[in-house]
């Protein structure tokens, strides 16, 4: 992929699937390894719904594969604490 060429954005929609407390002991953890995407230039954001437990992860990679690799470094995945489903988002208009 050419420096030029915008890469694939990717959405990790997630849900908890644990306690509250056992959550919010990997957060931090969580934080540091999206500061470290960035830091890499995938370009990544993360939040919780206002409403629902629950979250997403925006963020750039080469591939799926790549995307796929990223998201299984989470540490709230490696640690068990959400569901989640990945996307590739196409962006139509901006």
């Amino acid at each position: 992929m050419r420096a030029s060429e915008k890469m694939p954005i990717f959405v990790k929609i997630e849900q908890g699937k644990v306690d509250k407390s056992t959550f919010d002991q990997y957060v931090p953890a969580h934080k540091a390894y999206v500061q470290e995407l960035i830091a890499k230039g995938h370009k990544a954001r993360t939040g919780y719904w206002a409403e629902a437990r629950g979250g997403m992860l925006l963020f750039e990679a080469a591939s799926m594969a790549e995307a796929e690799a990223i998201v299984a470094s989470d540490p709230l995945v490696q640690h068990g604490c959400v569901h989640y489903q990945l996307y590739e988002w196409r962006i139509v208009m901006e």
